[in-house]
C-alpha cells in the first residue's frame, strides 16, 4: 500500500475519534495528530488495531486505535463480556477477576474495566490494590470466575501498558476464545461501550485473599528441613518497582526464611521505574542496586521480579566469588533438576509426571526429565500453551514447566508464570545446597556435569512501525524459503515450520508433521553439531527474536570454563555467519 493510502485510512480513522462519544483530551490529542506536518504518530496510532498476541493487548499508552487507552481498554471489555455471556448464557452468577500492576493508568484502567463487566451483568472481583499475574490467576480457579483481565505490560518500557485476558482454568486466551473475544471486540462501537459501573456486583480482594494464596505457595515446599537449617541465608530481593513488593518477602518469611534484605530504593511501586533503565530482570542493569546490596552484605542469593510478578530474575556467586546472573534456561534446569530429585528422594513419583518447556528454551531440561524417566512436552512461546497443555495431560502428573524468558511454574494452582512461588522455591533450593556445603552455581555445574553441557543466548533486532513490521515479515519469508545447508560450516540435518507444521529432515528430504493445536510464525534449525537456532517475531513488542543453543562435552566440574567457552565460540560464530552482528 502506498504512503498517501495508509495516511488516508489512518486519517479517516482518527476523525471517527473527533466525535462527541470521546472525551475532550483524547479529542484534542487526535486533533493534533491529524493537523501535524509529519503523519508519523497518526500512522502509528490509527493505522492497525491492537490485537491479542501472544501476551494480550500490548501497546504504548495514548490516543487511537493502536493505543492503550480507556477506549480500546474498553471495547476489549465490551467485547470479552458479549463473549463470556454469549458462552454462560444459563449463569446468572458469572463472574471474573480483575488484577492490575504499578503502571500509570493501571488502576484506573482496571477499575474502567471492571465498571464495564458489571454494566454487564457480570460480578467483578477487583483487587484493593496491585498484585502479582500469578495470584490473579489463581484467584480465577480458585472463586469459580469464567475469565478474568490483569492490567499490566510486563517489563515493557513505561510508555507501555496491556491488558491481558483469561479464560475459567486461570490461563490466557488460546483458540478458539482468543480469535472470537477479536473478533467481539471487533463488532463493538464506542457507543456501544458500557461504562457505567454497578457498584454492588464489584467485590473487593485484599489481604485475606493474599494469605490464600500464599499457603498454596508454601505446599511447593520439598525441603523444609533444610531452610529450618539455613534459615538465616542471606537473601536479597527487589521487586523492580512491582507487584512483588510485599508478597514475595511474605512468602519467605512463610517459608521459614528471616534473613531477607530488600532494596529501599526499588520497593517503592512506581510505574515510572526510576531506579531502572528497563524493569526487566532479563537485563543486567536492572539488577545493579541489588548486586550492591548483595556484595555489602555477602548475600547467598540475590533476586528480582519484573513489574507483574511473573519472571524471576537470579543472581548467584561463581566459585571466583564473582556475582553472575542466571538466564532463564540455568533457572529452569535447576528447578526441574532439583523438583524431580527431590520428589524421587521423598518418594512422591507416581509414574504420571511430566513437564513441560516452551520450543525455544533449552533441549537439556527435555533431556534431565526424560533421562529420569518423566516425558517433556514442547508448547509454543507463552504460558497459555503450557497450560493448554496441563488442561490435555491433567493437573496430576504435572512437576513444572519453564520458558526461557525468566518464566517458571512450579504448581498447577496457577496457570501463568509464577514469580512469587519461584523465589520462595529458588531460596530453599539455595538452603538445600548449602545445607551440604554447596552452592547454586556448584549445583549448575553438577547438572551439566551430569546431563551435558548447554549455552544460550537470544538476540533481537527492533524494527518499529509499519516500516519495520513489514522487515520482519520479510527476514522470517528469507529465512522460511532460503534456508541455509550449513552454518558455521555445521550442515542444518532438521528444520521445523511452525507456519505449516512441517519438520523436514534436510539430509533425506523427508517430511513429518508435528501435533501442534495450530500454527505460528516460527522457524527453528538444527545442525548437526548440536545447536539449535530458533527464529520468531515478538508477539507484543517490534522484535524478531533469535535463540541460540550451542552443546559442548563436560565431564566433570572442573570442565566448566572450558565447555562455556566452546559453546560460546559455537554461538558467536553463528551469529556472524548468519549476518546478525
Amino acid at each position: 500500500m502506498e504512503n498517501t493510502e495508509i495516511i488516508k485510512v489512518a486519517r479517516a480513522k482518527a476523525e471517527k475519534w473527533l466525535s462527541d462519544a470521546y472525551d475532550s483530551q483524547t479529542r484534542e490529542a487526535v486533533r493534533q495528530m491529524i493537523e501535524a506536518s509529519d503523519p508519523t504518530e497518526l500512522i502509528d496510532s490509527f493505522y492497525n488495531d491492537l490485537e491479542f498476541g501472544t501476551g494480550g493487548l500490548r501497546g504504548i499508552m495514548g490516543a487511537g486505535t493502536n493505543r492503550m487507552n480507556i477506549y480500546t481498554v474498553g471495547a476489549a471489555t465490551q467485547g470479552f463480556s458479549n463473549y463470556i455471556n454469549k458462552m454462560f448464557p444459563d449463569d446468572k452468577n458469572k463472574s471474573v477477576c480483575i488484577g492490575h500492576d504499578c503502571r500509570n493508568n493501571s488502576r484506573y484502567f482496571a477499575e474502567t474495566a471492571a465498571a464495564i463487566f458489571t454494566a454487564n451483568g457480570i460480578t467483578t472481583y477487583l483487587f484493593e490494590d496491585l498484585r502479582p499475574t500469578p495470584e490473579m490467576s489463581f484467584a480465577i480457579r480458585e472463586l469459580g470466575c469464567k475469565g478474568g483481565v490483569i492490567i499490566t505490560a510486563s517489563h515493557n518500557p513505561k510508555e507501555y501498558n496491556g491488558y491481558k485476558a483469561y479464560w475459567e482454568d486461570g490461563s490466557q486466551l488460546i483458540p478458539p476464545h482468543d480469535k472470537n473475544v477479536i473478533e467481539e471486540v471487533k463488532k463493538v462501537k464506542v457507543t456501544d461501550i458500557k461504562f457505567t459501573k454497578v457498584p454492588e456486583k464489584i467485590i473487593i480482594l485484599g489481604k485475606d485473599f493474599d494469605k490464600k494464596f500464599l499457603d498454596k505457595v508454601k505446599t511447593l515446599s520439598l525441603s523444609p528441613e533444610a531452610i529450618q537449617h539455613q534459615h538465616d541465608l542471606k537473601i536479597v530481593f527487589t521487586p523492580l518497582h512491582g507487584t512483588t513488593y510485599e508478597l514475595v518477602p511474605a512468602s519467605l518469611r512463610n517459608w521459614g526464611f528471616t534473613n531477607i534484605h530488600t532494596v529501599a530504593a526499588q520497593m517503592i511501586p512506581d510505574g515510572n521505574f526510576p531506579t531502572v533503565a528497563s524493569a526487566n530482570p532479563e537485563e543486567p542493569a536492572a539488577f545493579k542496586m541489588a548486586l550492591d546490596k548483595a556484595r555489602e552484605i555477602d548475600a547467598d542469593l540475590a533476586m528480582a521480579c519484573d513489574p507483574d510478578g511473573d519472571r524471576i530474575g537470579i543472581a548467584v556467586k561463581n566459585d571466583k566469588g564473582e556475582w553472575i546472573l542466571l538466564n532463564g534456561n540455568q533457572t529452569n534446569i535447576i528447578f526441574t533438576y532439583y523438583i524431580i530429585r527431590r520428589r524421587q528422594e521423598l518418594g512422591l513419583m507416581k509414574g504420571n509426571e511430566y513437564t513441560i518447556k516452551t520450543i525455544v528454551t533449552s533441549e537439556l531440561l527435555k533431556e534431565i526429565a526424560e533421562k529420569n524417566n518423566i516425558p517433556c512436552y514442547d508448547v509454543y512461546t507463552g504460558f497459555k500453551w503450557i497450560a493448554d497443555m496441563i488442561r490435555k495431560k491433567g493437573a496430576d502428573g504435572y512437576i513444572g514447566a519453564g520458558e526461557e524468558s525468566f518464566g517458571f511454574m512450579p504448581g498447577s494452582f496457577t496457570r501463568d508464570k509464577d514469580a512469587v512461588s519461584s523465589t520462595s522455591l529458588m531460596a530453599e533450593i539455595a538452603a538445600w545446597a548449602k545445607d551440604q556445603g554447596k552452592t547454586l552455581f556448584i549445583i549448575l555445574k553438577e547438572i551439566y556435569a551430569q546431563y551435558g553441557f548447554s549455552q544460550e543466548k537470544m538476540i533481537y533486532i527492533v524494527r518499529k512501525g509499519l516500516s519495520g513490521a513489514q522487515e520482519i515479515k520479510n527476514k522470517m519469508e528469507n529465512f522460511r524459503h532460503n534456508t541455509p545447508t550449513a552454518i558455521n560450516g555445521s550442515p542444518v540435518v532438521i528444520k521445523k515450520d511452525y507456519a505449516d507444521l512441517t519438520e523436514t529432515d534436510l539430509m533425506t528430504g523427508k517430511t513429518l508433521k508435528m501435533d501442534f493445536p495450530t500454527t505460528s510464525d516460527v522457524l527453528q534449525f538444527f545442525l548437526a553439531d548440536g545447536c539449535k537456532i530458533s527464529v520468531r517475531p515478538s508477539g507484543t513488542e517490534p522484535k524478531i527474536k533469535f535463540y541460540f543453543e550451542a552443546r559442548a562435552q563436560m565431564k566433570s566440574v572442573d570442565d566448566f570454563d572450558k565447555a562455556q567457552a566452546e559453546a560460546n565460540q559455537k554461538i558467536d560464530a553463528i551469529v556472524k555467519d548468519l549476518g546478525l552482528e
